[in-house]
């Protein structure tokens, strides 16, 4: 069997990047019995995509472009390009016709669940992008069954989606390593730390939480990301990292004192897991798939509550060791060379 592999997503560094890469390194690992044919569309950022994967098959098209070629006008099946392959797997953008059998990977639905957090185009283009995954493709890939369940109320078929859960990207780093991190960042009194900054990860209710959970401790809140205008909050010990690199993060991780991700929705929630793999504790929210992720190993609160993200985060720092053995056991369960012999199974079964 030859099969396709969209990764126009590699150059963005975003949870779907990081997906696109584990994914594609785990099957070629895993798998020596298909082919695998690489492809993107993209003009100013091909360097990064062929330096991952120097074979892959660039087409100079933007993503502006690609949605409207094969999100609006739905044209050019991607085998006339590609040639003689077997089987899609489409990526996060743009969803090409094709007569062959598809997978499509859909990650999350935030852009239609939140749309007043995110930006109209992209809310518009996920929305085409859907329509034809939902008509086109033979299997669906989710990586929650909350995902799932979000899908079908969306009006997908239920008897194609199929759950694969992802994996962290981060391990807990060594005790140098986080020592030396900290040096960098000038970092030198206990925190509390959180992943993201776009507006559905609820970071002002959560510096709201932190400012009343740390009675007087000398403890600081650092955010990985840049500030989005909170300048209205009390931001005393809050700090805005900026773009942290990867090898960077898992030692800020690494060395915090809880991981707080009190956010609106997520398609799995991968810092819960990174938090459980860098063994900290991690508070989380009681919403969307974030209960399904954590099993058990997470401080759960009401993400629409400061007072409750404010105990979340005082019970998490009164029991660590219960919460980091709880996640250290929960976490076994996610790996990426599992989400690659699940993925492959999914691929036999869209062949038939």
């Amino acid at each position: 069997m030859r099969i396709a592999i969209d990764l126009s997503q590699i150059p963005y560094d975003t949870g779907v990047s990081k997906y696109t890469k584990n994914l594609v390194n785990n099957l070629l690992s895993l798998d020596k019995e298909n082919e695998y044919l690489f492809f993107a569309g993209a003009l100013r950022r091909k360097s990064e995509i062929l330096e991952f994967n120097s074979s892959t098959r660039i087409f100079p098209i933007s993503p502006k472009i690609a949605d409207m070629i094969w999100n609006r006008l739905h044209i050019l099946p991607i085998e006339k390009i590609l040639g003689q392959v077997d089987l899609i797997h489409t990526s996060d953008w743009a969803e090409p016709p094709s007569n062959l059998p598809k997978v499509t990977t859909v990650h999350d639905l935030a852009p239609l669940i939140l749309p007043k957090f995110t930006p109209k185009i992209i809310v518009e283009t996920h929305r085409r992008r859907l329509k034809w995954v939902a008509k086109e493709s033979r299997m669906v890939i989710v990586p929650s069954q909350s995902t799932k369940d979000d899908l079908v109320k969306l009006g997908f078929d239920r008897q194609k989606v199929r759950i694969i859960y992802e994996a962290p990207n981060i391990t807990k780093a060594s005790k140098w390593q986080v020592q030396n991190v900290l040096k960098k960042y000038k970092i030198y009194d206990e925190y509390v730390i959180s992943i993201g900054t776009n507006p559905r990860k609820n970071l002002e209710k959560s510096i709201e939480a932190f400012n009343l959970a740390k009675h007087g401790k000398n403890l600081k809140y650092l955010i990985v990301g840049e500030n989005q205008n909170y300048k209205n909050l009390n931001l005393r010990g809050v700090r805005f990292l900026g773009h942290v690199p990867d090898q960077d993060l898992a030692p800020l991780v690494s060395g915090a004192k809880l991981l707080l991700f009190a956010t609106l929705y997520e398609g799995l929630g991968i810092p819960v897991l990174e938090g459980f793999n860098c063994e900290v504790p991690v508070v989380t929210s009681n919403i969307s798939c974030l209960p399904e992720v954590s099993k058990g190993a997470a401080v759960l609160v009401d993400p629409y509550d400061v007072k409750s993200i404010a105990s979340g985060i005082e019970e998490a720092l009164s029991k660590p060791k219960t919460l980091i053995a709880k996640g250290l056991k929960v976490v076994k369960d996610f790996s990426w060379q599992k989400c690659a012999k699940e993925t492959l199974g999914v691929y036999k079964e869209a062949m038939g």
